[in-house]
């Protein structure tokens, strides 16, 4: 079982901790086991959350952050409160053993004070990007993304943006099935718009639960390899194809034609993780018109060739 340690410092922010144990504590494998061992550490036995509602108590010292797989860092009220040395070692130690290590929020700058980020690109919460350039201006900061994967070392914006971190992380460790699961559970869509060029769009598109468009939005998830147009979803939909696309702004956040497109890069992506067949077999069982179309639309939602996603999503966990 793959262990996820969250680490909690003082005045810990309450969302950036509860956020990462909730998603990874929602993952189930096909045969219902559970996916992740969730442990709360940290250099004291009790601290203080932001704002002094509570207190967090951590059953596991900094020794726990050498046997996880996987270290969750959440931010604390204070991102520029000096970070204690026992800490910086426990984290330097646990990524020279190759530990993948993540941050939420403002925890980038307790990332980033171990020097763990120096020369990469990161993300955390808007309102603080500057702050992070200035601070450390080693690290090339993104505040227009989710969240930045560097492959080890991982960072997030705020503590919404965890949860999109965390599902791509459940997708990294065993494909999108699980992940999918663990999105619904959590009541959490796999895509939402913004200016990230990450690979946050995967399985399925979940329907609103209770939307008046709840319906069509099902049967397009169903049927979105077939050559649909705007107008043959106004008529399922009852309604004209102005009121569709209100309806849809209202609802989705998008368009019609822009959710059946990411729709269908969904269900591209969920076959390249899960399959062998060739690109060209996917591109029709995924509804788009040639192998060109396809892979011009995937590189565009997706950022990479349909090839270069399957080599780095295709999960061979059980």
């Amino acid at each position: 079982m793959h262990t996820v340690a969250v680490l909690v410092l003082d005045q810990v922010v309450p969302s950036d901790f509860t956020v990462p144990i909730d998603t990874f504590g929602w993952a189930r494998l096909p045969d219902g086991r559970d996916a992740y061992r969730v442990r709360v550490c940290g250099p004291a036995a009790e601290v203080t959350a932001a704002g002094g509602a509570f207190t967090v108590k951590a059953p596991y010292g900094l020794d726990a952050l050498a046997e996880a797989d996987t270290i969750i860092v959440p931010g604390v009220a204070d991102p520029a409160a000096a970070l204690p040395a026992e800490v910086v070692d426990a984290l330097r130690a646990a990524a020279a053993n190759g530990t993948r290590i993540a941050s939420v929020c403002v925890g980038a700058f307790v990332l980033a004070a171990t020097g763990l980020l120096d020369g990469l690109r990161a993300t955390t919460h808007w309102a603080a990007a500057d702050t992070l350039a200035a601070t450390y201006p080693g690290i090339e900061v993104d505040p227009n993304v989710l969240y930045v994967d560097n492959g080890q070392f991982l960072t997030s914006a705020g503590a919404a943006a965890a949860m999109d971190m965390c599902l791509h992380l459940v997708r990294r460790d065993y494909g999108s099935a699980v992940a999918a699961h663990t999105a619904r559970m959590s009541v959490m869509p796999l895509e939402r718009e913004g200016g990230q060029a990450q690979f946050i769009v995967h399985d399925q598109p979940p329907a609103p639960a209770g939307a008046t468009l709840e319906p069509l939005l099902d049967w397009l998830q169903d049927h979105c390899d077939r050559d649909l147009t705007l107008e043959e979803l106004a008529a399922r939909a009852g309604m004209s194809t102005r009121t569709l696309n209100r309806r849809f702004r209202e609802q989705t956040g998008t368009t019609p034609l822009q959710w059946l497109h990411r729709a269908r890069v969904r269900r591209a992506q969920h076959l390249l993780e899960t399959t062998g067949h060739p690109v060209e077999r996917i591109a029709a069982q995924s509804g788009f018109g040639s192998p060109t179309a396809f892979r011009e639309r995937f590189r565009r939602v997706v950022g990479t060739s349909p090839q270069a996603y399957r080599r780095s999503f295709r999960s061979t966990a059980g």
